[in-house]
């Protein structure tokens, strides 16, 4: 038999002895290149290879200590074990195991980043599909936001972070210890949004007053966490969500990309295309009984109209469109779904959610084509119609 290694050589040993019954301090390990009534020869050490022959008329001496006697009078051999016979043979240094570090210590990174960047804005750093000043924006990095830097060309760096890979100026752009010092200071738990018009409120409870409404998929620094309620900055000022439709994890912010920035995550194509579809008419007039996008339209009339586009069929009524798809709650909503209003009881009027809180619909005859609060009014009724 053939070994690449003494490992293998080893647990060739170990496994014999158990088969042939080895006494306690038997020695079966000669030295490298000796024989033993040909019991082991070795050849081609240099190369790593050992051979190991076993003779079958080889016997072991057994010492007088090491025979029992069992009921029958017989003579009882006692076997080594393997631990005890490996535990006396000497491994040089080179055949022992190498010690493998974690991935992340062998990276060498903080936080998780190999090469930390850290923005350095007032308001948000633009990240770039280039280098050129011209090219499309892809995301945005708000102040204290981290990335991944990738490498550099002139004042630019190319950086990941979050979803979003591009281009920023490194004038905004901390690095190096710098950015460690900073990324040290700032790192924090934080609320990820989890429903889209998530309702801030002033107090923590139902009853309380809306401070405010957030997108999904956006970050919140906690102040606090109380039985059902997260206290989070608003703005600089104390708000609570419910601790239901947020999750809290200590870390770094990381960029959004334009659909979550507009949006929120995880918001599909085809809704972002309708809101933006619908957003065009914006500023064009409402008319009674109209379905025309751009000479005029009434609530349904408009909704009506911009759901063709994508192939979707509805009724020239408010409270027939409410009757129609998968009703759903209003902190589930997602941009393209639509959101009903009622006036004593009876539904009235009809709008396309667009995220963040906020609708786009053909208000009334003074104001037009319109975007507004969800809560300019009170909903009543959700409704999905897309379905992805």
């Amino acid at each position: 038999m053939k070994f690449k290694n003494v490992k293998n050589f080893l647990l060739c040993v170990t496994i014999a002895t158990f088969c042939l019954e080895v006494p306690v301090h038997a020695s079966i390990l000669p030295s490298v290149g000796a024989t033993a009534n040909g019991v082991i020869a070795t050849e081609d050490v240099g190369s790593g290879e050992v051979t190991v022959d076993f003779d079958s008329s080889f016997e072991l001496p057994i010492t007088e200590d090491e025979k029992t006697e069992d009921e029958s009078g017989e003579v009882v051999v006692t076997s080594v074990g393997a631990g005890e016979l490996l535990a006396s043979v000497e491994i040089a240094p080179e055949d022992m195991d190498e010690q493998e570090d974690s991935e992340e210590d062998a990276a060498g990174g903080t936080f998780g980043y190999t090469n930390l960047g850290i923005a350095n804005v007032a308001d948000h750093l633009n990240v770039r599909a280039t280098a050129d000043d011209n090219s499309k924006i892809v995301g945005k990095m708000s102040n204290n936001t981290a990335c991944e830097i990738l490498g550099f060309e002139g004042n630019k760096a190319h950086i990941t972070s979050g979803s979003v890979e591009g281009y920023v100026s490194t004038d905004f752009l901390l690095m190096g210890n710098g950015a460690v010092e900073r990324a040290n200071s700032v790192i924090q738990n934080l609320a990820t949004v989890k429903a889209d018009g998530l309702k801030l409120r002033e107090e923590p409870s139902t009853e309380a007053p809306v401070a405010g409404m957030v997108a999904y998929g956006e970050e919140l620094a906690v102040l606090s966490e109380l039985d059902g309620w997260v206290q989070i900055s608003y703005d600089g000022t104390p708000a609570y969500v419910s601790s239901e439709f947020v999750s809290v994890d200590m870390k770094l912010k990381t960029a959004l990309n334009m659909t979550e920035f507009l949006y929120g995550e995880g918001v599909s194509n085809v809704r972002v295309e309708l809101c933006e579809y619908a957003k065009q008419f914006v500023g064009n007039p409402y008319v009674w009984g109209g379905v025309s996008l751009t000479k005029g339209a009434d609530c349904s009339g408009f909704v009506l109209s911009v759901y063709a586009k994508y192939g979707i069929g509805l009724p020239h009524s408010s409270r027939a469109q409410a009757n129609m798809g998968t009703s759903i709650n209003m902190s589930e909503a997602k941009p393209g779904d639509l959101v009903f209003y009622a006036k004593g009881g009876r539904i009235n009027h009809v709008a396309i959610y667009i995220g963040g809180g906020q609708v786009c619909h053909a208000s009334s005859p003074k104001t037009g084509i319109r975007v507004s609060s969800a809560y300019y009014r009170t909903p009543v009724k959700v409704v999905r119609l897309l379905q992805d």
